[in-house]
């Protein structure tokens, strides 16, 4: 099992920053890809960005180039810097981790983000 938790959601201006953090423990070694999703009032959930064990970056059209994930192995965790806020990045954002050997996605409880003025 794989537990994840999620921090530095909050209330932001539009323009302004805010970094998010997932920690990671459990069978890690499991993980072969971490990523954020975020879920808007109403709305499904959508795939934001992910990093891969081996360090490769993907990012979904709607944040590519304001947002940046990456990853401290040392540390177990997962961040997602987000710059250049919009009103509409205001959502639930989820860490999920994904094990494509066994076919799991674990998740998160979600940290809440506010882009307004």
């Amino acid at each position: 099992q794989v537990q994840l938790v999620e921090s530095g959601g909050g209330l932001v201006q539009p323009g302004g920053s805010l970094r998010l953090s997932c920690a990671a423990s459990g069978s890690i070694f499991s993980i072969d890809a971490m990523g954020w999703h975020r879920q808007a009032p109403g709305k499904e959930r959508d795939w934001v960005a992910t990093v891969t064990s081996g360090g490769s970056t993907h990012y979904a059209d709607s944040v590519k180039g304001r947002f940046t994930i990456s990853r401290d192995n040392a540390k177990n965790t997962v961040y997602l810097e987000m710059n250049s806020l919009k009103p509409e990045d205001t959502a639930v954002y989820y860490c999920k981790g994904s094990d494509y050997t066994r076919r799991m996605a674990y998740w998160g409880k979600g940290t809440l983000v506010t882009v307004s003025s």
